[in-house]
């Protein structure tokens, strides 16, 4: 499709409407593919990295709305995108760009949603939707757009009451490789880094090769043994959607990474997996932190950091003081809190070489201010690996 031919097709204004669990019903116009799409409506505040956010794995099973009211200004491009494709369950938009203008655009974004099957609204109250949501938390939705806009609202509601809730699901399986993709490291090699892809970026893997390490991006359903088969210095798990506590044998598996002595570090999802091995619950926060604007405090140097963010559960832990694992793995102290609420942001443990941070280092739409963690999990391996041979 033409850029003149995508202008034109929004302009056809193909009816849509957004329409949540508690019965609220949002009008609009039909954006990207025609048709009924379901999931947990989400939003996410930032004002850049449309196209990252898109392709977050992170998002699987989610309806994203953007708060910010201009979308797709600079469309899309092969270069940007996080992950293999578009993850979002929908998309929920404002004011969508007509006219792309980007030297590095090589389609619009709607036709990039509709080529991909991506049901979105257009043309509807964002800020009212997201001050639904802020009120009353993040809730079940489905877009209904083209001919299904039709459907008797009854059946509509219907619809979107007999998903499941995003509590209770594991979707690792969904987002996670078939099967082993190794990236060599950059410069000198450190060693194989064994990282379990619960959803990962690719921004996230090119970080860990340019510390020396090569990339063995696992499948989600790996076993200890299989990981201890490429001769890993450590262990990373990454980001992904889904409930934590849905994630038994993920836990499980990382009980007997730090068992064996392996360092880790955990980014999102993984910090939430950290915090249930350590013992330690996790519970739903009422409608999450998504966006790339979130301050987050790092107790270790007092340094504050924006960071970005895409999580709906967080780690229940004191935020004061250390406290000992209930599991058995020693000492453990919250290493970073939210600004905004106080919700643990990082663990760290004092006994073992691990640690993890709930948001996004990596930050491939920005901002980069918590880049330094990649450095810091560099240093811990290097130092393990030292203290390693020196008892040899």
């Amino acid at each position: 499709m033409t850029s003149n031919a995508a202008s034109s097709r929004l302009l056809d204004r193909d009816p849509a409407v957004l329409v949540l669990e508690d019965g609220s019903r949002f009008p609009g116009h039909a954006y990207g593919a025609r048709g009924t799409t379901v999931g947990e409506v989400v939003f996410t505040t930032g004002m850049t990295g449309y196209q990252e956010t898109l392709t977050d794995p992170s998002y699987a099973g989610q309806i994203v709305l953007q708060t910010a009211p201009h979308i797709g200004n600079t469309g899309v491009n092969t270069e940007d995108p996080e992950s293999r494709r578009v993850w979002v369950a929908g998309y929920i938009v404002r004011d969508p760009s007509r006219v792309v203008s980007s030297w590095r655009a090589e389609e619009s974004l709607d036709e990039a949603l509709e080529r991909d099957g991506i049901v979105g609204i257009a043309g509807i109250d964002t800020r009212a939707v997201t001050r639904h949501i802020r009120s009353d938390g993040s809730m079940r939705g489905a877009i209904f757009s083209g001919e299904a806009a039709a459907i008797d609202s009854e059946e509509q509601l219907r619809i979107v009451t007999e998903a499941p809730p995003m509590t209770g699901q594991n979707l690792s399986a969904q987002v996670s490789v078939e099967a082993a993709e190794v990236t060599p490291a950059v410069g000198e090699k450190i060693g194989n880094l064994a990282v379990i892809d619960l959803g990962i970026k690719q921004a996230t893997v090119l970080n860990l090769a340019r510390r020396g390490f090569e990339v063995h991006v696992l499948p989600h359903n790996v076993t200890f043994a299989e990981v201890k088969a490429i001769d890993p210095v450590a262990v990373f798990y990454s980001n992904g959607p889904g409930d934590p506590a849905a994630s038994d044998a993920h836990v499980a598996l990382l009980q007997d990474a730090l068992r064996d002595g392996l360092p880790f570090f955990g980014i999102c999802f993984g910090n939430q997996l950290l915090g249930r091995a350590l013992g330690l619950g996790t519970y739903k926060l009422p409608f999450g932190h998504r966006g790339i604007n979130q301050p987050v405090l790092d107790r270790t140097t007092g340094r504050v950091s924006i960071t970005s963010h895409n999580h709906g559960f967080a780690v229940d832990a004191p935020l004061e003081g250390t406290f000992d694992s209930p599991a058995g793995f020693g000492r453990v102290e919250v290493s970073h809190v939210g600004l905004n609420d106080d919700v643990v942001e990082g663990l760290r443990a004092l006994d073992i070489p691990a640690f993890s941070v709930q948001y996004h280092p990596e930050a491939a739409g920005g901002p980069n201010d918590a880049n330094y963690l990649f450095d810091r999990f560099q240093a811990m391996v290097i130092d393990h690996l030292g203290k390693k041979g020196a008892n040899a």
